[in-house]
């Protein structure tokens, strides 16, 4: 695919806008991040009391999530935006005052850790059906893959920056710089014109009210649940890196401190390339979730069987690119293969997904690394995981096959010429077909997308 075809989302204006002021907030962000976690590093001197920090800012998505979904279905979402922006900018100057002046101390950091991620768990969901309306369907997936390459590359960034600056200076800066950060984000909530995309879905409209609705939506979409069960085993077994790096860094690899570093590089290195080879596809189908799948499932077992550093920062990067491409693909699908009045409750259901995913894997795969080894953990857990995606590959399959067919009835062609590409349609199956009935003589068979189009010019002559 061409290189303009790579950044096609970039050709919308609201889309620059936002995607700018939304790389500026995530190095901001990641500032942050390392920010509290070297505050809270420095003030206990325990690993856990940081992991306790960065769960008080996931677990808020477990339980509001859902709620942010129907308030992203009923609700207009740049005024939501605008209020979690602000709530945000005031967390981070209230960090910046702890770390300056020592009020409140941890207990402080911990509550607006907390409150942090309740906000983020509210706007998650929100904040993506808004970015759904600022492109059209066709550039969709390439926008979430852009979107994938602005987090990768801002929290490289982000985190290289917070690493000079918690060093000079100190937290209170980073805690400072990501309240600023926020303004970027107001700025373009305002810039951005909306109803400017043609083709782009407006935001709104009927919709039934509740969290019931969406999960009674949800329980409907067979194929939607498949693919979000298959992103939560690939998530937990497949995903948490971060645990598994460090076992097989302090374990059979001896590579330490500094060889945990390197790996941590090159996976956030992988994400990029992941983010580009997913905005340079057309498409982003079902076919390559289950190829990602495979992909990412096959190198983890080839992971756990190499033999030093370099060869297994060599497999950790197209896992991490695999690993993006699989998370781009279901939020795509999540996008396009639901109705325009659950969305927000879809993709409320995918951030829960995602969180459960991680809070039962890291400490199942610790478990595993620190009973079985870390070699065994990654052979196991890549066998599971391509195992569950070989079955997810065949469930979609027959899923496909059972497509509920519309009542639509169109003649075959009488014009020999379209006769010809009307049998031809009926050979080729492209991505993304609806069932439509059509017949002739005495049969009935689906209706492909190309053959909509060349059956509505028949019906006319």
């Amino acid at each position: 695919m061409a290189t303009g075809a790579t950044f096609a989302a970039l050709r919308h204006r609201n889309y620059r806008i936002w995607a700018l002021a939304g790389f500026v907030s995530v190095i901001g962000t990641w500032m942050q991040v390392l920010g509290v976690n070297w505050y809270v590093l420095k003030e206990t001197g325990s690993a856990t009391s940081m992991g306790i920090a960065v769960l008080l800012q996931a677990a808020p998505t477990l339980l509001l999530s859902v709620w942010g979904g129907v308030l992203a279905d009923r609700l207009p979402a740049r005024p939501l935006l605008i209020t979690a922006q602000v709530a945000h900018a005031a967390f981070a100057a209230c960090l910046a005052a702890v770390a300056l002046t020592g009020v409140g101390g941890l207990p402080l950091i911990f509550a607006i850790s907390l409150a942090s991620g309740a906000v983020s768990a509210i706007e998650g969901p929100v904040m993506g059906r808004w970015s759904s309306t600022l492109v059209d369907r066709e550039t969709l997936g390439n926008a979430l893959a852009l979107g994938s390459l602005t987090n990768s590359a801002g929290r490289i960034l982000g985190m290289s920056l917070g690493a000079v600056g918690v060093a000079v200076v100190g937290p209170a800066l980073l805690f400072g710089i990501n309240a600023a950060s926020f303004a970027a984000v107001v700025v373009a909530l305002f810039a951005v014109r909306p109803g400017a995309v043609v083709g782009a879905e407006a935001p709104g409209g009927p919709t039934r009210p509740g969290i019931r609705a969406g999960f009674s939506y949800l329980r409907g979409q067979p194929v939607l649940l498949l693919a979000l069960a298959l992103s939560f085993v690939l998530g937990s077994l497949g995903r948490n890196y971060q645990v598994t790096m460090a076992a097989m860094s302090d374990g059979p690899l001896a590579a330490g401190a500094s060889g945990y570093g390197l790996l941590s590089t090159v996976f956030a290195v992988g994400t990029v390339v992941g983010a580009l080879a997913a905005a340079r596809r057309r498409s982003l189908s079902y076919g390559t979730l289950v190829g990602a799948g495979l992909l990412a499932s096959g190198l983890q077992i080839v992971a756990g069987l190499v033999p030093g550093v370099w060869s297994f920062a060599a497999v950790i990067l197209p896992i991490a690119a695999a690993a993006v491409v699989i998370d781009t693909t279901v939020g795509t699908r999540a996008q396009l293969d639901t109705d325009g009045a659950m969305r927000g409750r879809v993709l409320a259901a995918l951030a829960v997904t995602g969180s459960v995913s991680a809070a039962v894997g890291a400490p199942l795969l610790g478990w595993l690394a620190e009973h079985a080894g870390p070699r065994q953990t990654l052979v196991l857990a890549g066998s599971v995981a391509a195992i569950a995606t070989t079955a997810a590959a065949v469930a979609l399959d027959r899923q496909h096959g059972r497509a509920a067919p519309l009542t639509l009835v169109v003649p075959r062609p009488r014009h020999p010429v379209r006769r010809a590409a009307w049998r031809a349609a009926r050979v080729v199956r492209p991505a993304g077909a609806v069932c439509v009935v059509a017949t002739g003589g005495t049969a009935t068979r689906p209706l492909r997308l190309g053959e909509l189009a060349l059956a509505g010019e028949a019906a006319r002559h």
